[in-house]
C-alpha cells in the first residue's frame, strides 16, 4: 500500500497546486484509509505534509509579490498559538470524534467551494489592512481548528483574508500559504508530544505531494478555475461520505454519497437547460447577496 499511498500523494499535491489549498481534506483520508494509520497519526502526518507543501508553494507567490507579510505573519503567529493548543487538546478527544469533526469540515468546505465567492481585484481592495485585533482573533480560532482536526485551514484563511481583510484573491491565496505553513507546523508540534509518526512514510508522502504541487501550479492556466473548484467541491462531498461510512455506519455513508451524486447530476443537467428553475433560484440568491 506504500506505493499506492505515494502515488495518490502526488495527486493530492497536484490538487494543492491547482487550488492553492484543501490538501488536508484529501491527505487525512489518504493516510487513514489507504496507508492504514490510526486517526491521530494520520492527522499529525497531514500537518507535516500540508505544512511543507504550503511553504514550498508560498515561495513562488512571494517572488511574484502576492504575499502581504504584515497580515500573514500576525495571522500566522496567532494561528500557531491556536494550532498548538488544538494539538494538545486532541489527546483528550477520541480519534473517531476528530474524524467525524473532520467530515463536517469537509462538508462545509465543499459547500463553500460550490457556492464560490466574489473575487476582489487589487485595484479595488489591495491597500486595505485588516485590524490587528481581528487578525489575531481570526488567527487563533482558525488555528485551533487546524490543530484539532489536522486541517491546513486554507478554506478558512482565504475567505477571512479576502472577505474580511479585503485582500485580492491572488494575494489572499499567497498570504494564506504562509499562514497555513506556520499553523500546520505549530499543530504538528502539539501532536508530537503524544503521537508517534512513521517518519519514513511521512517523508515519502511529503516529497510526492511537493512534486505534485509543482506540477499542479504549472497546470493552473490550462484548467478553468470555476469548473475545477466546483468539481473538487463535489469530490470532497463524496470523500466526506467515506468517512461517515467508516466512522458511523455504511448506510449513512452510502446515503450521503447517493445524495451527492443526485445533487451533482441535477446541477449538471440544470446548467444545460436555459430555463431551469434551480438556475433562476441561484441567480436570485446571488443577486440578493450582492445587494446586501
Amino acid at each position: 500500500m506504500i506505493a499506492l499511498t505515494v502515488a495518490l500523494a502526488v495527486l493530492v499535491g497536484v490538487t494543492l497546486g491547482l487550488l492553492g489549498g484543501g490538501g488536508s481534506i484529501l491527505t487525512v483520508p489518504l493516510l487513514a484509509y489507504v496507508a492504514g494509520m490510526d486517526a491521530k497519526e494520520a492527522i499529525a502526518t497531514s500537518l507535516l505534509v500540508v505544512g511543507v507543501t504550503s511553504a514550498v508553494g508560498a515561495i513562488s507567490h512571494a517572488r511574484a509579490g502576492r504575499v502581504q507579510w504584515r497580515t500573514g505573519i500576525l495571522f500566522g503567529l496567532a494561528g500557531m498559538v491556536g494550532a498548538y493548543g488544538g494539538g494538545l487538546l486532541s489527546r483528550f478527544i477520541p480519534g473517531t470524534v476528530l474524524l467525524l469533526g473532520f467530515a463536517v469540515m469537509m462538508i462545509a468546505t465543499a459547500i463553500a467551494m460550490l457556492r464560490g465567492r466574489k473575487n476582489k481585484t487589487a485595484a479595488d481592495e489591495g491597500d486595505r489592512a485588516m485590524p490587528v485585533g481581528k487578525i489575531l482573533l481570526d488567527g487563533v480560532v482558525v488555528g485551533l481548528v487546524t490543530g484539532l482536526v489536522g486541517a491546513g485551514g486554507g478554506f478558512l484563511v482565504v475567505p477571512a483574508l479576502a472577505l474580511l481583510g479585503g485582500l485580492p484573491m491572488p494575494v489572499a491565496v499567497g498570504t494564506s500559504l504562509i499562514v497555513i505553513a506556520m499553523k500546520s507546523f505549530a499543530g504538528l508540534g502539539g501532536y508530537l508530544s503524544n503521537v508517534q509518526i512513521d517518519w519514513r512514510l511521512a517523508a515519502m508522502v511529503t516529497g510526492a505531494a511537493v512534486v505534485g504541487s509543482l506540477i499542479g501550479g504549472r497546470l493552473t492556466s490550462l484548467v478553468d478555475p470555476d469548473t475545477l473548484r466546483k468539481s473538487f467541491g463535489w469530490f470532497v462531498l463524496i470523500m466526506s461520505s467515506v468517512i461517515l461510512a467508516q466512522e458511523i455506519h455504511p448506510g449513512v455513508g452510502i446515503a450521503a454519497a447517493a445524495l451527492t451524486v443526485v445533487a451533482a447530476g441535477t446541477n449538471y443537467a440544470c446548467k444545460r437547460r436555459e430555463h431551469c428553475p434551480l438556475q433562476r433560484l441561484g441567480e436570485r440568491s446571488r443577486a440578493a447577496v450582492a445587494a446586501g
